[in-house]
């Protein structure tokens, strides 16, 4: 069976920057699975693995536009510490969720100074070129209940 929409997939994975260091991979010993077609990838991924077949392994190297996006510096603001939770101590590298216009965003702290703190909107992979070494370790069909969801149900998938 191959790769196609509306088909669960199962993976081992490992993800790496262009300077090779290990950004992620699945568990070891545990595929990551996730249902084809439905956005539960990255694009450029989900669309690597479309026609594969159990077995089958493939080196892919996935640009930002078809990842996680270009960078944009219109998303880093600063903001008065005012607004952010008093009882908090903010500092760098640490991540918030924001109400933006298309819903809630995490944004990442880059900066605390002189009473602003400045945020990040970006996700944390924007503008990184990632690099996937993917191992196909099952293809099945969808059940119903998982098409109609949207996501894989059952044992490393989703638990309702």
């Amino acid at each position: 069976m191959q790769i196609t929409k509306n088909v669960v997939a199962l993976i081992h994975y490992t993800l790496k920057d262009d300077t090779g260091e290990v950004i992620d991979k699945s568990q070891e010993g545990t595929p990551m699975p996730y249902l084809h077609g439905h956005g539960n990838l990255i694009p450029g991924l989900e669309d690597e693995l479309e026609g594969k077949k159990l077995g089958d392994k493939l080196n892919a190297r996935i640009e930002p536009k078809d990842a996680y996006g270009v960078r944009n510096d219109e998303m880093i603001q600063d903001v008065p510490r005012a607004q952010l939770p008093e009882d908090v101590d903010i500092q760098p590298g640490m991540q918030f969720q924001a109400q933006g216009e298309g819903g809630v965003n995490v944004v990442t702290v880059v900066g605390v100074e002189d009473g602003q703190v400045r945020l990040d909107g970006n996700h944390p992979l924007a503008g990184v070129t990632l690099n996937f070494e993917v191992e196909i370790a099952e293809v099945r069909e969808a059940s119903a209940e998982e098409l109609q969801h949207g996501h894989v149900h059952g044992a490393g998938g989703h638990q309702h």
